[in-house]
């Protein structure tokens, strides 16, 4: 897993540093600048109302009883966004911009939440679910059909001094 992340970090960067080459040889050196500052700028500002609609609909689910297991998702995905935005470099900066477009975003959030069960944590946290659910029931409440058999104890030492 590391080495996996790893060499996704090393191989973003090195995307990054060529195309801020070619882009910086085709524009100059401080348009390239103002325009990644302009970016990280931008960004931000549509991070920040994305957020608040996904905050207001996260607070919609929760007043209707649901459990917004979409929008804590899509809340997630705009937080990976936000650092892909602010972070210098166009490629960087494209992946954001393709996550913050709220269809494309809601579709890979519905994609992990039917590929994805999520139990509580009491049981365990995540696993891989295998049947693909396109219900939405994977955030519901699993009880357990276990008999509970609840009593109390006492320790009684037999060595004494």
């Amino acid at each position: 897993m590391f080495a996996k992340l790893f060499l996704t970090m090393v191989s973003v960067s090195l995307l990054e540093i060529y195309v801020l080459i070619k882009v910086g040889g085709f524009l100059g050196a401080w348009p390239t600048v103002a325009l990644v500052v302009v970016t990280a700028f931008v960004g931000s500002a549509l991070v920040r109302s994305q957020g608040l609609q996904v905050l207001r609909e996260f607070q919609q689910r929760i007043a209707q009883g649901e459990l917004p297991g979409q929008q804590l998702i899509e809340g997630f995905m705009l937080l990976v966004t936000g650092v892909l935005l602010v972070t210098p470099g166009f490629v960087t900066d494209f992946l954001g911009l393709l996550i913050l477009q709220p269809s494309i975003r809601s579709r890979v959030a519905k994609y992990i939440l039917d590929n994805v069960q999520i139990n509580s944590a009491m049981s365990g946290g995540f696993s891989q679910s295998s049947s693909g659910s396109t219900s939405g029931d994977n955030f519901k409440n699993k009880k357990s059909n276990d008999n509970i058999i609840e009593g109390e104890f006492e320790r009684k030492d037999d060595n004494k001094d």
